[in-house]
């Protein structure tokens, strides 16, 4: 190295007024190991910190006395690639968060672990047509021949394995060796989390909707538009089949393809059907695999080896060079949205990638959220494409509603109407699989003293505690876990009561009232361990229950073709959230939740309970009718002013101090309308600040403030001025502020 060479370098250093590039010195010893997109150490403010390598250049506008030394290089290989650089930086402008916190999104946690392990074998060392002649110059050491024999049958043995099998020294294998007639190879041992073999069996012929809606995506492909499918199809239309014909031509035309998913519980189906179709060149990502099959698999990405990658949210940010088609299946799922860090939606960051690089997207969805439905309508962004049939002409499930007042009138208070009882009682006679839907685990969600009203609540949370069966107490947002407690904490009254309904309370009265039925149940708690939502929806696909109960998870995109009845326990629990989206999670929880039955031959019905049944999202889920649902919300989210019709940024302060986020709420208020002054007078609106319905989490308390308008990127140039003014103010290393672009969540 004759001239000096520095690095461009983003610390991993979450703060804001760090949050740009900084110069280091690479030495001389490092300069052939450091490349771009790789991880390093270097020093910054009197310690040492991990960063990532986004640049070289041979000058510098920094002084040499201020200049450090890269201390080590971290990786072998890049993790980071150009692309993905590009798409960090957009994600800061959009998401305003820092850098760091966006690279720190696409490095996926397993570049830690070590590379796979290898092993050595033992190959022929000729050609397959010359075994005869070989085995014929050694018919004199039957020994030998027998080795070649056992070689070629079963290549890739190990010396140990082969001498073993045979019954032979391994000296004789090692003078087969130093022949030429075997030799030795050393293997990596790749970590497959799915080794499903190709079936070789074509799929289905496509109806004529289908094959309309597959036809136009290809032409986009054929033609290397960049353009934006919305495929609104009704649950059971086959838009998983779409994509496999969408993706075959794709790869023909040497275009690579990215497919997410919002839940690890979908994967499971989804990789058994684009493995037996594609087989290895299908890499899977999501969170559930170990680190070492992470690895490989982001490996076998890199270097091209796979051409498909299915996963959930982190999915987006692999590194696939150049995709040519994107698709982000059930593309309304707030799942998609990262509550942490950097907080993306994947949705928006595919699209991005497919302006980047050309690609086409398909976003799908039987439910599709307003603002994607809004941007496909005419001269919107968006193509819209619509099945509005089942394959095979199968008819969608017959829905029927149960006022659960005028159960409690009849004299049944109880959790389930007798109409289901009735119906579930009938499916078992039947043979037939049931599905019952409740969106709380636990057993039951609340714990309340009759004498004083005292609500048992998390001491580090502002949440209250739900009973689990295993009699502990248990906080849904921080995992704080205490024995049953017999007295009130308050008032030491005896008289306590377990209120409200979970997925336990709901398993454990069905197998009270149905004794002999084969009983499985699918939420956080039974799904912890590795390979556990693929072993209960096999085990139910299998016929092993009759009854499967679970929480959101079993809403959306599983085909379980058995099943002829799903009961919602209770379609309330998210309609009255304090989030205006509840209207619009409420009809899609529903409707996708309803389309689990009668996917098969049989036909399905579901049985929806509810103290509202008038409301409008729960009437458009009975009549299957996402227009109906439309044309009602988009009147109420016009007059409030909520999106589509505007955009929203969420600002979270938080603390463990209580007096320092309320008055730093306050000071951020008068920050934001200081910087609101270079803005139009009739520009964003600056909303609170107020507690966050979820007050305390995890020791901290929380304040927030929301900012509404119309032009998305003059709201976030309010946001941004505004919070720099603030930290110019502001030095408490105790009050972190979050900001929440375009949110999904307002608890």
């Amino acid at each position: 190295m004759s001239e000096q060479v520095y690095a461009e370098i983003v610390v991993d250093v979450p703060v804001r007024n760090v949050d740009r590039v900084f110069s280091y010195i690479v030495p001389a010893d490092l300069f052939p190991a450091i490349k771009f997109g790789m991880r390093v150490i270097v020093p910054f403010a009197g310690r040492k910190v991990t960063g990532y390598v986004v640049g070289f250049s041979g000058i510098t506008q920094v002084s040499q006395e201020k200049l450090k030394p890269v201390l080590a290089v971290l990786d072998n290989e890049p993790v980071i690639t150009e692309e993905l650089w590009t798409l960090a930086r957009w994600m800061k402008a959009y998401y305003l968060c820092t850098l760091a916190q966006a690279l720190k999104c696409m490095v996926s946690p397993a570049v830690r672990v070590k590379a796979a392990g290898s092993y050595t074998g033992l190959w022929i060392g000729f050609a397959d047509n010359q075994l005869a002649q070989v085995l014929a110059k050694l018919n004199r050491s039957p020994k030998q021949s027998a080795v070649i024999k056992a070689a070629a049958g079963q290549p890739g043995l190990s010396p140990k394995a082969l001498a073993d099998q045979v019954g032979v020294s391994s000296a004789t294998v090692s003078a087969l060796v130093g022949k030429g007639l075997l030799q030795a190879r050393t293997t990596s041992v790749r970590r497959n989390p799915y080794p499903i073999k190709p079936t070789g069996i074509p799929g289905p012929v496509l109806t004529p909707e289908q094959a309309y809606c597959a036809g136009e995506i290809i032409r986009a492909i054929e033609s290397s538009q960049s353009q934006v499918f919305a495929l609104h199809g009704i649950t059971g239309s086959g838009k998983t089949e779409i994509y496999l014909n969408v993706i075959a031509r794709a790869l023909v035309l040497g275009r690579k393809t990215l497919i997410t998913v919002p839940e690890i519980a979908l994967t499971g189906q989804m990789v058994n059907t684009f493995k037996e179709r594609y087989g290895d060149t299908v890499a899977v990502l999501h969170s559930a695999l170990s680190a070492g099959e992470r690895y490989d698999e982001w490996q076998r990405i890199r270097n091209g080896d796979s051409k498909i990658v299915l996963g959930t949210r982190s999915a987006v940010f692999a590194p696939l060079s150049g995709p040519g088609l994107l698709i982000i299946d059930e593309e309304h799922e707030a799942a998609y949205k990262q509550d942490d860090q950097a907080r993306y939606h994947a949705r928006e960051v595919a699209l991005q990638r497919a302006k980047l690089s050309g690609a086409v997207v398909i976003l799908g969805s039987a439910t599709m959220s307003l603002e994607s439905y809004c941007r496909a309508q005419k001269e919107g962004p968006y193509r819209y494409l619509s099945i509005e049939n089942r394959i095979e002409q199968k008819p969608l499930p017959q829905i029927k509603t149960i006022d659960l007042r005028a159960e409690t009138h009849k004299g049944n208070p109880g959790i389930f109407s007798l109409a289901l009882l009735q119906k579930i009682e009938e499916k078992i006679r039947l043979k037939e699989q049931t599905i019952l839907f409740i969106n709380r685990r636990g057993f039951s969600p609340i714990v309340i003293c009759r004498d004083c009203g005292f609500v048992l609540k998390c001491p580090h949370c502002d949440i209250s505690l739900t009973y689990h069966s295993d009699l502990t107490l248990r906080c849904h947002y921080c995992n704080y876990i205490s024995p049953v407690i017999n007295k009130c904490s308050n008032c030491a009254s005896e008289q306590l009561r377990f209120a409200g309904t979970g997925t336990q309370k709901v398993e454990e009265e069905i197998r009270h009232i149905f004794p002999s039925a084969g009983v499985l149940r699918m939420d956080a708690d039974t799904t912890s361990r590795k390979g556990a939502h693929a072993e209960i929806l096999k085990n139910f696909l299998d016929g092993k229950a009759d009854i499967l109960i679970g929480t959101q998870m079993l809403a959306k995109g599983l085909n379980l073709p058995n099943v002829t009845l799903v009961g919602v326990i209770n379609a309330d629990t998210t309609l009255h959230m304090p989030d205006f989206r509840a209207a619009e999670k409420t009809f899609q929880l529903l409707t996708q939740v309803a389309g689990r039955a009668g996917r098969g031959e049989k036909p399905g019905e579901v049985i929806i309970q509810t103290y509202n049944p008038e409301h409008y999202s729960i009437k458009a889920a009975l009549n299957n009718s996402y227009k109906d649902f439309y044309a009602q919300e988009m009147i109420i989210r016009r007059e409030l002013g909520y999106p589509p019709f505007s955009r929203l940024i969420r600002i979270i302060l938080s603390s463990t101090q209580s007096a320092l986020v309320q008055s730093g709420a306050f000071l951020l208020k008068e920050c934001l309308l200081e910087a609101q002054r270079d803005f139009n007078p009739h520009g964003p609106d600056i909303l609170g600040p107020a507690p966050a319905p979820l007050h305390k989490i995890k020791e901290k308390y929380r304040w927030q403030i929301v900012l509404k308008g119309k032009q998305a990127l003059i709201l976030r140039q309010l946001a941004a001025k505004g919070i720099d003014i603030f930290e110019s103010r502001q030095g408490n290393r105790l009050l972190s502020i979050i900001v929440d672009v375009e949110p999904q969540n307002m608890m």
